[in-house]
């Protein structure tokens, strides 16, 4: 089983690395297929020992082998984290269409994530993937059943776009195309807990950010990775916070 683990991680380094060209790509309008990988600077065209993920980084001190320049801290974070959340899942879920359908969605939401707090866009093209991806494993779960993920995804993109109106505008149609989403690949329940920490956590972190002067009242401060960290930490111990939430409630 250990052996299953290294595997499983070592897998999500490789498709977080595959990630990273994704997020520098996407938002530039270039191919994520072609030009193969290069330097960003100097264009060098780097080979497969340059690409190694988070062993290559450490090995070049982070640095590009042929002109020197620092290469983004965020190839490596984004490499391990990657492989860490498909590792979770593969705990939690094990070798099931529930735990690939996780590890897509997970997917999907580390790009966003990093594009959000770079570019402050939501890629529809992403999500346009996702909503596919994301019909498409309905189908392949439908002893799951059909309707807690179709009012999921009312129920996300729903409240968000409600919220917009009310505040005229308050919310961005990024988050809400993106609240849709998940609530396709998750359902309605873990969708209103998604929802709930989403909030909680982006008053958190902007009060936070506010307090450390490293935004200001006026700033965008971008909800997507809020909505991400919520999303993950909803499918791993959503049921529970809402039990628990039920339970308060009861007395």
């Amino acid at each position: 089983m250990f052996i299953l683990y290294i595997l499983v991680f070592v897998f999500g380094l490789i498709i977080g690395s595959f990630l990273n060209v994704v997020i520098y790509r996407l938002p530039r309008n270039e191919s994520i297929v072609y030009p193969p990988s290069h330097c960003t600077n100097c264009e060098s065209e780097l080979k497969p020992y340059d690409l190694v993920p988070v062993i290559s980084y450490i090995f070049l001190r982070g640095r590009c082998r042929y002109c020197g320049n620092r290469i983004s801290i965020r190839y490596p974070i984004v490499e391990l984290l990657t492989g860490f959340i498909y590792l979770i899942l593969f705990i939690y879920f094990g070798i099931s269409i529930k735990s690939l359908s996780y590890a897509f969605l997970a997917s999907l939401l580390i790009v966003i994530t990093f594009i959000d707090m770079e570019h402050k866009i939501i890629p529809n093209k992403v999500i346009l993937i996702g909503l596919i991806a994301g019909a498409a494993f309905r189908v392949l779960m439908f002893n799951y059943g059909l309707w807690d993920y179709i009012v999921g995804f009312l129920i996300g993109g729903g409240v968000l776009l409600l919220i917009s109106l009310l505040s005229g505008g308050g919310m961005g149609g990024g988050d809400i195309k993106l609240m849709a989403m998940i609530g396709l690949f998750i359902g309605w329940k873990l969708t209103i807990s998604t929802l709930f920490l989403a909030v909680v956590l982006g008053a958190i972190g902007g009060i936070a950010m506010i307090l450390f002067k490293i935004k200001t009242r006026k700033d965008y401060i971008p909800f997507g990775p809020y909505i991400s960290i919520a999303c993950l930490i909803s499918i791993l111990y959503g049921y529970d916070l809402l039990n628990m939430y039920i339970k308060l409630i009861r007395g």
